[in-house]
């Protein structure tokens, strides 16, 4: 830990509120690391250098790493700061700005009549517990305005940006037919009115979702899966008519870069899409499409992939198989009870099917049934405690019995209470290495916020300050602060934040890079409905600030007083 000195100043005028010393300061805008003392005065970066004389705090940084706090791009906060100022686990990860709403999946606009379909919706689209829903959002606000001023008034550690959701916005305007139809002409007028207004009320952008992967509650598609190209035209050229934000969409299996190109360039905005993770079936449709990205941003049209440096790994059970929706074999058993589920995993047939299934290259399967990479996570019965952290493959060994019939056979012994963890793309670190290194490459994906009980990919910014340069030596550290940080916040408009400057904000990140990743997963049970979540933790991390105040010590939050983050609304063009 770095020695922080908090007393008072006594018969001295103090000349700065904090000075962080003898840092080994990364400065996220690409410049050679460099040994400087950084002082602060309120919310900004004063003097970068040799900083003589007093300070309300003092930080003996004794040369670990000085580095702007991470930008996240993709979160699902929307709902938990209402709740959660914290907006944990984000901030002990070194995160000081998280962007929400991404997909297309908010809270706002919303009237009364729409809180149980927007809330069961996201419920399942983003696995989020539902009762935890109900009981924790706070909702005083109808409009998206309302929104944002009730954020402000609650305060939040972290800086938030918010987009204004494509799914959110047709369920205000056509209800539950949002899932079920294409728009008219008057209600893509309705939904282009309230997302110009977002937008002058603050919003980063607008934001949506095609994935096949998205379901609504009842296993209805998504709302934003159900419009036609001239209303996603209409809703994006609205950016181009403000002047600012930027388009987010999660991509299905047939969209293409060359559709997302003409996006860009009617808008004259960036569009980014998500989520682009290597896939073993389709290993050169990753690669591909960054190239078509760098080629549209030749062109000026500003195309870029949201690109994952961690696996993407889901901790399941077969009672709520997330993992398993992108199969067909598995649309009958969307919202099915449990007895339901049972009786369909114990009939042959049915296996045959799923079995068959898995064999089948197509796009937007995520779930190929790669058993080695399938784990018990938790027993659900005390006598299969040994089994934990086992593959499917070493089980099924072990009993001589097929991969696939051990793991239906093991989830029917325990009732469907079996926590399986599987990592389902991403898991082959040779090939996602050139990924996080293209050009056109925005390192992301988080989701910090949403799928709480499956999974916490909130650290990927540890993870790759960590594993992919410090283990594998995929990047160098200059290099891997400047991804996430200036990268992220200078493509959506961030003001004077992704550096450290003077005249910038002063979020920060203190670090041990011979240290510095998060620890594997761990369950907690602190939802306000009584609900559990996966956290991972922060190793290495030894402060972080936001706007000049200590959000984070390096053991755990701490309590500033106030919330320091800002809910951003200006963005530069």
């Amino acid at each position: 830990m770095p020695n922080i000195n908090r007393e008072p100043l006594t018969g001295v005028t103090a000349v700065h509120d904090l000075i962080i010393k003898g840092a080994t300061v990364i400065d996220g805008a690409g410049n050679a690391a460099r040994t400087a003392d950084v002082a602060v005065d309120g919310d900004r970066i004063v003097a970068i250098g040799r900083v003589d004389g007093a300070a309300h705090e003092t930080v003996a940084a004794d040369g670990l790493v000085l580095a702007p706090g991470i930008v996240d791009l993709h979160t699902h906060y929307d709902a938990q700061l209402t709740w959660d100022a914290t907006a944990s686990p984000s901030p002990s990860l070194g995160v000081t700005t998280v962007v929400m709403g991404n997909c297309g999946f908010g809270i706002a606009p919303c009237p009364p009549s729409m809180r149980d379909l927007l809330c069961t919706n996201l419920s399942e689209v983003e696995a989020m517990p539902i009762d935890d829903l109900r009981a924790g959002i706070d909702w005083s606000f109808e409009t998206f305005p309302e929104y944002m001023d009730l954020l402000r008034r609650k305060g939040s550690y972290p800086n938030a940006a918010v987009f204004i959701g494509h799914s959110t916005v047709r369920s205000v305007v056509m209800g539950a037919a949002g899932s079920e139809r294409a728009a008219t002409d008057d209600e893509i007028a309705a939904m282009k009115a309230i997302v110009r207004g977002a937008l002058d009320a603050g919003a980063v952008g607008f934001a949506s979702s095609h994935s096949r992967n998205h379901f609504g509650h009842g296993g209805v598609p998504m709302p934003s899966r159900l419009a036609e190209q001239r209303e996603l035209d209409a809703l994006v050229g609205t950016l181009g008519e403000a002047g600012h934000g930027v388009f987010q969409i999660t991509v299905g299996p047939d969209d293409t870069v060359e559709e997302l190109e003409a996006l860009a360039a009617l808008s004259g905005r960036p569009v980014i899409f998500s989520a682009l993770f290597h896939n073993d079936a389709f290993p050169e449709r990753a690669p591909t499409m960054l190239d078509q990205c760098s080629a549209a941003q030749s062109r000026g049209n500003r195309v870029y992939a949201q690109v994952g440096c961690q696996p993407l790994s889901m901790d399941f059970t077969l009672a709520n198989a997330y993992p398993m929706q992108s199969l067909e074999v598995w649309d009958e058993l969307k919202g099915a009870s449990a007895e339901r589920i049972a009786a369909a995993i114990a009939d042959r047939s049915f296996r045959d099917r799923f079995r068959a299934q898995l064999a089948e290259p197509k796009r937007g399967k995520i779930f190929y049934g790669d058993w080695q990479r399938v784990e018990i996570a938790q027993a659900a019965q005390p006598a299969n405690r040994p089994l934990e952290g086992l593959a499917i493959t070493a089980i099924a060994s072990e009993r001589s019995v097929d991969p696939l019939d051990c793991f239906f056979d093991l989830a029917l012994e325990e009732r469907l209470g079996t926590v399986f963890s599987a990592k389902l793309l991403n898991a082959d670190e040779d090939a996602v290495e050139p990924l996080l290194r293209h050009p056109a490459s925005l390192v992301s994906l988080s989701d910090a916020g949403a799928h709480l009980a499956l999974m916490c990919d909130a650290g990927y910014g540890l993870t790759l300050l960590g594993h992919w340069v410090r283990d594998r030596g995929a990047l160098d550290l200059v290099e891997a602060v400047r991804q996430v940080t200036s990268v992220p916040a200078d493509l959506y408009g961030i003001a004077d934040r992704g550096r450290i400057a003077v005249g910038a904000f002063a979020d920060l990140l203190l670090f041990d890079p011979a240290s510095v990743g998060c620890t594997r997963s761990r369950r907690v049970h602190d939802m306000p409905g009584g609900g559990s979540r996966l956290m991972r933790d922060p190793v290495g991390v030894n402060g972080v600030w936001v706007n000049g105040l200590q959000v984070f010590d390096g053991h755990d939050y701490t309590s500033p007083d106030r919330s320091p983050g800002r809910i951003l609304d200006q963005f530069a063009a």
